[in-house]
Order: C-alpha cells, then sequence, then structure tokens
C-alpha cells in the first residue's frame, strides 16, 4: 500500500511538469485501475513472483494512477474558460462572496461564486478586487462586502495570468489550485439602471458559514487588536489569513526561521486536538460527574478520539484548508479510525495515507514548499527515531527527571528536524537559517502553548474577558518578536548559496541520512561532508569578456540584471504594485537569492515614474549594493534609503563610462542640464545605457521619447548608437520609437517590458508593427515571461516560458 501511495504522488508531481495535458485522462485513467486489478490477482495467483514484483507492479500503477488522476482533475479543472473575446468587456454578474475578503488601502479583494452573468460565459468562481478610486481619478464607493452574501456587480475581467520568472512564484498555478479561472475588478456604476447592489445579507451554504465565521472572527480581533503592530499575527493564528502581517514582519520570520509558527500549522492542530481530547476523555471518565457510567457503554479512548478529531476538524476549517493543516488533520483522523477499530497501525503508514489523501484531494499541492517541508519533517523525525532503542523512565521518577527528559526529546526533536531539512530547504529557499534551532526552541513553547491557547479563547469568550486575553496574547508576540529581531538582525543569521542542482542536492540528503543514523553508526559527523557542495557553491557568471542580461517579467514596468565574469548591474527596479508589494520583493529579490547574489555592484534607476523606480526601497533594504546612479529628484524615497544605506551615488550624465572584465558600459543620456531644468519630465530625463561586449551591444533606452531619440541622433557619431539588443523606448509607446531612431540603432531584436493587458495598451499597434516592418525580432515579457541573453560569439535567446512551459500558462 505505502509503495502505492508513493507512486500516486510522484504520478501527480510528474503531470504538473507537463506542458499539455494528456487527451482522454478518464479512460485511460480507469484502463490502469483495471489492469493493476488484474495485475493483482495474477501475482496472488502465482507465488513464485516474490515482492520485488509485486512492489514494482505496485509502483507502477500508483506512477499512472496518480499522473491520470491529475490529469483528470486538471482537465475539469481547466474546462471553465472566459472567452479571448469577453476579455476587458463590461458584464454584469450575479454570485455570492465566497472568501475572506481582504481589505488594503486602496479597496478590497475577494473570491466571486458567480450563480448568473449577462454578456458572456463566466467560469464558477473568479477573483475579484474593487479599488477605491478608478483610473483617471473616478469616484467608486467600495462595496462593504462580507462573505456569504449575494451581489450584483458590474465587472471587467481576463483570464488568468501571471508573470513567468526564473524561480518565481507561479501566480497562474496557484489559480488553478483555487479553482479560479478568471480575474477582475469591480467597475464604476455604468448606468442608473445596473447599479453595483447587494442582494441578499447572507446566502446558506456549509463554505458560506465557515467564510463568514473566519470573518467574525477576524473582525473582532482587530477591534480588540485595534492599531496594534501584531494583530495580523494573532489574526493569522486564529483563522489562518496571513495578509495583514507586513514584509518587514515576514523578513524577521524567515531570517530566524520561525515562519511556519505563524499560521494555524500541525503543531497547532495538534496541541488543540490533544487538549480537546483529553478534556474530552476525563469529562467521560468521570461520567461529568455523575452516576451514568458513560465507560461502560463506550471506552472513554474512543470519546476522546472522536474529540480531538473533531476539533481538528474545526480548526482547520479555519486555518483555509493548507497543507500543513491538512496533513496534520488526516493523520489524525486516521489515529482515531485506527483506535475506533481497534487495529493498531504505524506512524509510517499513517503518514503515508495522509499524503495519498492529500494528493488525491489536491494533485497542485505538489507545487509548493509547504507540501515538501510538511512531510519532509515528519519523514526526518520516523527515519531519526525508527528503531532507536529508548530506556523508559521508571514509574517513581521525579518531577523534574520527567522535565528534563522531555526538554532533552524536544532538544533532539528540533535538532533532527532542523539538520534533516537542510537540503530541502536550500533547494527551495537557497537560504537557510542558522539562527533557527535557538529562535524555534524560544518560539515553539511560546506561540503553540501560550499565544495560540490565548488568543482563541479570546476568539470565542464574551467581552470585556476576551479583550484582555487578545491583549495578553498580542503582549506576549510583541516581546518575543523583539528577541526575533534581534537574532535575525545577526550577519550569521542566514547562509545563502545558490539552488543546488540535482546532484548536489541528493549528495546532501546522502550525508544527512548518514548524520542522522542511529548510534554507533560509524563516523556519523562525516555526514555533513555531503553539505559541503550545497552550502560552499557560488553564483554562476559569463566568461570574461562576455555577458548576460536578464529582462524580468515585472508587468508594466522595466527591470534588467546585467552580469559581467565579476560584476553585476540592475536596470530599474520594477513597479509599485501596492503600498507593500513591488517588482522587487516580488521578482528581483526572490531570483537575485535564488541564484545566491547578495551583492549589486551597481543600479540605476532610470528615472522617477513608480514603473521603473517604484521596487528602489525594498531592493535597497534586501540587496547589498555598491553604488546607485539615476535621474530621481531630491527627497524621492529611494534617495532617502541610499542616504541611510550610505550609498556612492552620482546623476547618470552622458559621457560616463566604465569598463568590467572586458565590457564597456557607456552613459548616452541625458545631458547634465537635465537634471536642473524643471520643464523636464522626469521621461526626459531617462539614464540611456549602452553595453558593449565584444562585437554585440545592447542599449537600455528607458522611457525616452522622440525628442530625445532626436537628441541621441543628433549628438551621436556614426554607428555610436547600433546594438544587437534595443530595450524598447518607453515599452513601446507611441511618443516613442521612431523610424529614424530605430534605423540608427539598427537592432536585430527588440524586447517590449510590458504588462498583460496594460492599460496604455503598450506597446502600441503602429509601433509594434514598425519593428515588424524593418526585420526586427520582437519579444514580449507579458508573453514570452523573462528573457535571458548570453552575449557571446553569438546571442542566445531564452524566453522562460517557452523552455519551462506547464498545461496552465
Amino acid at each position: 500500500m505505502r509503495t502505492l501511495i508513493l507512486g500516486f504522488a510522484a504520478g501527480a508531481a510528474w503531470l504538473q511538469t507537463q506542458a499539455s495535458l494528456p487527451p482522454h485522462a478518464g479512460v485511460l485513467l480507469w484502463g490502469i485501475v483495471g489492469a493493476g486489478w488484474a495485475a493483482s490477482v495474477a501475482l496472488r495467483r502465482h507465488a513464485r513472483w516474490g515482492s520485488g514484483w509485486r512492489c514494482f507492479v505496485a509502483l507502477a500503477a500508483g506512477v499512472g494512477l496518480g499522473f491520470y488522476w491529475a490529469a483528470w482533475l486538471a482537465q475539469a479543472a481547466m474546462a471553465p474558460q472566459l472567452a479571448l473575446a469577453d476579455e476587458g468587456q463590461d458584464i454584469i454578474v450575479t454570485g455570492t462572496v465566497a472568501s475572506l475578503p481582504y481589505r488594503f488601502e486602496q479597496g478590497v479583494r475577494f473570491n466571486f461564486a458567480v450563480e448568473k452573468a449577462v454578456g458572456a460565459q463566466v467560469p464558477p468562481l473568479i477573483a475579484l478586487s474593487w479599488y477605491a478610486g478608478f483610473r483617471d481619478e473616478v469616484t467608486n464607493e467600495v462595496g462593504d462586502v462580507q462573505p456569504g452574501e449575494r451581489w450584483r456587480l458590474t465587472v471587467r475581467l481576463q483570464r488568468p495570468h501571471g508573470n513567468a520568472n526564473p524561480m518565481g512564484f507561479d501566480y497562474e498555478a496557484w489559480l488553478l489550485e483555487q479553482g479560479v479561472r478568471a480575474t477582475g475588478y469591480v467597475r464604476p456604476q455604468p448606468r442608473a439602471d445596473t447599479p453595483n447592489v447587494r442582494l441578499a445579507a447572507f446566502v446558506p451554504g456549509f463554505g458560506n458559514v465557515v467564510e463568514a465565521s473566519r470573518a467574525a472572527l477576524r473582525a473582532r480581533i482587530l477591534r480588540s487588536l485595534e492599531d496594534r503592530q501584531y494583530a495580523g499575527v494573532i489574526v493569522a493564528l486564529v483563522v489562518g489569513d496571513q495578509r495583514a502581517i507586513p514584509q518587514s514582519d515576514w523578513q524577521v520570520f524567515n531570517r530566524t526561521g520561525v515562519s511556519h509558527l505563524i499560521s494555524i500549522s500541525g503543531l497547532h492542530i495538534t496541541m488543540i486536538a490533544g487538549l480537546f481530547a483529553l478534556g474530552a476523555g476525563t469529562l467521560w471518565r468521570r461520567s461529568f460527574f455523575t452516576d451514568w457510567q458513560l465507560p461502560l457503554r463506550l471506552p472513554a479512548q474512543k470519546v476522546a478520539a472522536l474529540a480531538g478529531a473533531l476539533a481538528a476538524f474545526l480548526y482547520v476549517l479555519l486555518a483555509g484548508f493548507g497543507v500543513p493543516a491538512q496533513r496534520t488533520l488526516y493523520m489524525l483522523l486516521v489515529v482515531a479510525l485506527a483506535l475506533w477499530l481497534g487495529r493498531i497501525t504505524s506512524i509510517g503508514h499513517i503518514l503515508c495515507l495522509a499524503l495519498g489523501v492529500v494528493v488525491l484531494l489536491d494533485p497542485w499541492a505538489v507545487l509548493w514548499p509547504g507540501f515538501w517541508l510538511s512531510f519532509g519533517a515528519v519523514a526526518t523525525m520516523l527515519y531519526a527515531t525508527a528503531g532507536r532503542t529508548t530506556v523508559p523512565l521508571p514509574q517513581q521518577a521525579g518531577r523534574w527527571r520527567r522535565l528534563r527528559a522531555a526538554v532533552a526529546l524536544g532538544a533532539h526533536t528540533q535538532y533532527v528536524v532542523t539538520v534533516g531539512l537542510v537540503p530541502l530547504t536550500m533547494l527551495l529557499f537557497s537560504q537557510v537559517s542558522l539562527v533557527s534551532p535557538v529562535a524555534n526552541a524560544l518560539a515553539i513553547p511560546v506561540i503553540s502553548l501560550v499565544v495560540t491557547p490565548l488568543s482563541l479563547a479570546g476568539s470565542l469568550l464574551p467581552a470585556p474577558l476576551s479583550d484582555g486575553l487578545l491583549l495578553l496574547a498580542h503582549a506576549i508576540v510583541q516581546m518575543l518578536a523583539q528577541v526575533l529581531d534581534w537574532l535575525g538582525a545577526r550577519r550569521f543569521a542566514v547562509w545563502t548559496a545558490p539552488a543546488p542542482p540535482m546532484w548536489s542536492f541528493c549528495w546532501a540528503l546522502f550525508g544527512t541520512a548518514w548524520l542522522l543514523a542511529p548510534r554507533g553508526w560509524p563516523h556519523r559527523w562525516a555526514g555533513m561532508l555531503g553539505w559541503l557542495p550545497l552550502l560552499t557553491a557560488l553564483p554562476s557568471s559569463p566568461p570574461p569578456g562576455q555577458l548576460w542580461v536578464t529582462a524580468f517579467d515585472v508587468g508594466q514596468g522595466m527591470a534588467v540584471l546585467v552580469e559581467t565574469h565579476g560584476h553585476r548591474l540592475l536596470y530599474d527596479t520594477g513597479p509599485a504594485y501596492s503600498l507593500d508589494s513591488d517588482g522587487a520583493s516580488r521578482v528581483i529579490v526572490p531570483y537575485l537569492r535564488a541564484r545566491g547574489i547578495a551583492r549589486l555592484d551597481g543600479v540605476i534607476i532610470s528615472h522617477s515614474d513608480l514603473d521603473h523606480a517604484g521596487g528602489a526601497v525594498s531592493l535597497l533594504e534586501n540587496v547589498q549594493v555598491g553604488w546607485l546612479a539615476s535621474s530621481l529628484f531630491d527627497g524621492h524615497p529611494a534617495i532617502e534609503a541610499r542616504r541611510q544605506a550610505r550609498l556612492p551615488y552620482l546623476h547618470c550624465t552622458a559621457g560616463q563610462s566604465w569598463t568590467w572584465e572586458g565590457v564597456h558600459f557607456a552613459m548616452l543620456h541625458p545631458l547634465p542640464a537635465s537634471h536642473t531644468d524643471i520643464s523636464l519630465t522626469p521621461n526626459a530625463r531617462s539614464c540611456t545605457v549602452k553595453i558593449t561586449a565584444g562585437k554585440h551591444a545592447i542599449l537600455l533606452a528607458g522611457d525616452i521619447e522622440a525628442a530625445q531619440e532626436a537628441q541621441l541622433l543628433a549628438r551621436s557619431m556614426e554607428g555610436e548608437l547600433a546594438a544587437d539588443v534595443l530595450l524598447a523606448p518607453h515599452h513601446g509607446s507611441g511618443t516613442s520609437s521612431t523610424p529614424a531612431f530605430l534605423s540608427a540603432v539598427h537592432p536585430a531584436l527588440a524586447i517590449f517590458q510590458v504588462g498583460h493587458r496594460n492599460r496604455y495598451k503598450h506597446p502600441k499597434a503602429q509601433v509594434y508593427a514598425r519593428y515588424g516592418d524593418m526585420g526586427i525580432t520582437r519579444l514580449r515579457t507579458d508573453v514570452e515571461g523573462a528573457v535571458a541573453m548570453a552575449f557571446g560569439d553569438n546571442i542566445e535567446v531564452t524566453q522562460y516560458r517557452a523552455s519551462r512551459p506547464r498545461y496552465w500558462h
């Protein structure tokens, strides 16, 4: 059975790497079921076929079942589609608010279960944003949407689309897993006869009751902890909603390795289930202090198991059914079922059954780090404790002796999990927290045994008792956060290295297994040698004289990483998406971390527009930078951030140049007088850089427009502007890319960094056609994803979506 389940999970994971779905998945699924049944019958009849054949057949059947089961579910999930012709059209939809709304300064986001649509065929579940302002500052009053309410809304929708970058978050896969097949926003009321209006205060339904309960608990917590710094942490522990925790706090939690605790984790669920089981079992044994003699009717152990399983189920519903929560719930349900049926089962069987149920219900779970970390942690503990002999304490052992034994067991468990997950953590995050053992030793008992029970009690008990408990829980979190902040601020807090290749990861796994082998295994310390390739790897770089350039898919904005043999330069930092999210925090920094790049030698911010400078502050806060060059005005947040970091700074000025390992950089624009000319727009001061590696060159033109293009042509010598690759000026707007300029540059390849269905309609159709008419190859980041170029004897171009195709893209 375990072999079959492991094969099933492997098959489901294999399906998630495919570029397209196999046809007739349902028919093939039932064919494999029939073939597997026939093979099992044959194996029973022929005893000479040993256990090896049985394992092989079970594994092969499991892989086939997992692959086609996942394909069948994927086909069903992707069947509801919004027609391309209906994208961007006004559609009137009626339905219910189907998720916990997330409120932010600009508006609110929520999932919407569609019951009726007028004007288009709309998928049954869509994700909507309702903004307070609308494009041209048109007032748009945001409705007070609550879970379970029925609304009629005028919306504009598009098919699921996300940024596609190496080592980046796959938003399209996440939407598919959630069942969301279209995204969009609520329009201002276009006509008086079709207002955005609430039709019913609550629509009965199981999901609506759950989400409404979560919303009520969250509202109660936020009322009691109004304007408190860590109210979002308390909300996350009670209802699993982590969206109110700012990025600055997540940075501390990640650096100290305690982020797994800032949610409804498996540890918290087990604790709550244990408390309810203990209380129910105790009351049942005492027949609720009556003479009913309840244990004679039903054993107290079974009642305790039922109470614990029910409490775990309710708590997991509050968590939003995340993978760690699912895994714990299924394990507890298997244990409860075994107790009820009188069947003793091993923890290995329980873990495998939980794995099978998670993948059966959600085959996309294998795409996320939480899945691998959750099951990896339990598997590591099983390996490190299975078959180990322990001497039980005698009954007469004192309280302190038992306490020391419990502390020693907890310390050993923390050591095992920390060490065992090092290879997986490096593979998934390219870093490992060195202070994690200390931080977790402090945070686990505080969060699990003190803060979580207080938070739950404060959420459920009546006022004013609830307010006192929640304030106490918050005060404890605040004190814990101060300690974690001090730990995370240490220079040695985190070890970073590039994401390892598979051979290095497997070698590190072998070393970890050796290190955690049973006592008496020879030279267990030698297992750490398996980590050396993992932890000492250096970032890759081009050979001297050659150049690597990566144009990120950051949406409507610019961000380009330029790498020579020994230096790295970032040109622009991407757009600002919201007050706490931008192109640097969501795209650039994760990419640099996965590559093991801890320092940028230089950063150029072409100009002050938010789509170019929106990620500057978060970049400077998270990455070491050698110097900053820009055309920014004094008082810009990026200038203030560089002052705090004491970075060398200079204005971009035509004539500046430098050389790194044989690669020449030349600043072509703006002129020195531009920085004091208040009549110029930020676009007119865009830093324009030409980079030459051998016989090839790339021109980064920022947002210069026709006037600046003409100035460059007037003051440039013949051939000075020529480049093989051109980053299209101003994203291909109608005010740039004049025929004369394109003729002077004469690129073979042009890259348009644009957002999917951006409101500026970049690149403009006539400009995009102009490039094509001149024989220039055109690549768009909203279509191809990130574009990577290697400049050597030739220019090798890699398009991320083409190099890593997935069936949901």
